[in-house]
């Protein structure tokens, strides 16, 4: 049986300072998360663009929630599926593949908007196109990660990538602010489409290592074994299945916050969609602290308090955005709950990348995913039915406390999630 933590290749001992960007250094992993950074402005701009365009057409929490189903749901099927193909075929040409639909769907979607032909029915079969290559992809693109700067600046490119993705969450939005008052709603969905021809140039330069797979991807019986293959080996890890229950919870009852927002924008705080793009900006701004902080931090110890510290104070700030009136209190909240997720998520994809041992990266990678993304449909629906009959803000706040008292739990009784490092 194959070891739980793989072997770590010597590192050459970095400063902080210096060593905070040094996965850049490598050429082909700065031209991808160029790339993807760039790509994902346009993806935020349109995130803001669709939870404003949703409400005015539907004016209800739960098309609302409805409309995040479609866009996550896929990762139920597809994720799974998109380990096993990050693991068999090559993750660039797959990467590419992927990226150019969903850039194909973005401009679609963009002109039925500016032709004002668009109805509800028209998003969110669209959120399923995008949602379906996404879930394909995922897998690949954080397998690659390690395919183009290796073990040693692994922990460091994670860091980055997550670093990207949280700047684009605050540009994306602050860019949508701007768009929605030149060139109205049917300006961000046109950035986003246009967007994807960085990520796709990118691929198209990057030139990672082969990995040759163990069988031809047309033996599905061996493609199913695979699948089973994985679910057996994280089984048989009580650390990793930690990790990853503790991103099932966090999703699960947390993850619906970001589909309310549009709420509580217009209905709590009287805001349009400039006041809209703030509090998605303020939220994305926080990621983004907490991103630079696991990328200063480095290749830290006790990894796994922070983890579970990120967890609760996720659920905390949860908590209290949900039952907050004033909107300085909530802004401060919202930036508190977007640093907190992503230490503890950054710090999660770290340890797990650590743990596992090649030949099973991209499946429990997929794994990964599917414990944030592939319950975030199912909180979703439910918070939006809920927000229905009760309110967004209890809704909310039931779900931050139920994070907070479970990572609290873990944190008391799981030593060996504690000790990790």
């Amino acid at each position: 049986m194959p070891s739980e933590i793989a072997p770590v290749a010597d590192a050459k001992p970095v400063t902080r300072r210096s060593g905070m960007f040094r996965a850049l250094s490598h050429r082909d992993y700065r031209l991808f998360w160029t790339g993807a950074f760039l790509s994902n402005v346009g993806t935020w701009m349109q995130a803001v663009a669709q939870g404003w365009l949703v409400l005015q057409l539907t004016n209800s929490p739960f098309w609302l929630g409805l409309d995040a189903f479609m866009a996550t749901a896929p990762a139920f099927i597809f994720t799974l599926l998109g380990g096993v193909f990050a693991d068999l075929i090559d993750r660039r040409r797959l990467l590419l593949y992927t990226q150019v639909v969903a850039g194909l769907a973005a401009l679609s979607l963009a002109t039925l908007v500016a032709t004002n032909v668009v109805n509800r029915w028209m998003v969110l079969g669209f959120s399923f196109v995008t949602g379906c290559c996404m879930a394909l992809a995922s897998p690949s693109y954080l397998a690659m990660t390690y395919d183009l700067v290796g073990r040693e600046d692994l922990a460091n490119a994670i860091a980055l990538n997550s670093t990207q993705f949280q700047l684009s969450r605050v540009v994306g939005p602050a860019l949508a602010g701007v768009a929605f008052r030149v060139f109205g709603l049917a300006g961000c969905f046109f950035a986003n489409g246009l967007s994807f021809i960085a990520v796709v140039a990118a691929l198209w330069k990057v030139r990672p290592p082969t990995h040759a797979p163990a069988h031809s991807m047309k033996d599905r019986r061996a493609i199913w074994q695979d699948l089973v293959e994985g679910f057996r080996y994280v089984r048989n890890r009580p650390r990793v299945m930690s990790l990853l229950l503790l991103c099932s919870v966090n999703s699960l009852f947390g993850a619906p916050y970001f589909s309310l927002v549009p709420i509580y924008a217009r209905d709590i705080f009287q805001l349009h969609e400039t006041g809209l793009a703030l509090m998605m900006g303020t939220a994305g701004a926080g990621a983004f602290c907490g991103a630079l902080l696991v990328a200063y931090l480095g290749d830290f110890r006790r990894k796994g308090w922070l983890v579970l510290g990120g967890s609760i104070a996720f659920g905390v700030c949860i908590v209290g955005f949900a039952l907050s009136s004033r909107l300085q209190l909530s802004l401060l909240f919202l930036f508190g709950l977007g640093f907190a997720l992503v230490i503890a998520l950054s710090t999660s994809n770290t340890l797990l990348q650590k743990l596992v041992i090649d030949q099973m990266r991209g499946r429990v990678m997929s794994m990964f995913l599917l414990s944030f993304v592939g319950t975030m449909p199912i909180g979703n629906i439910l918070a939006g039915t809920a927000s229905n009959h009760f309110g967004p803000q209890r809704t909310l706040a039931v779900g931050g406390l139920i994070i907070t008292l479970f990572a609290t739990g873990v944190a008391i009784f799981n030593k060996r999630l504690r000790e990790l490092y």
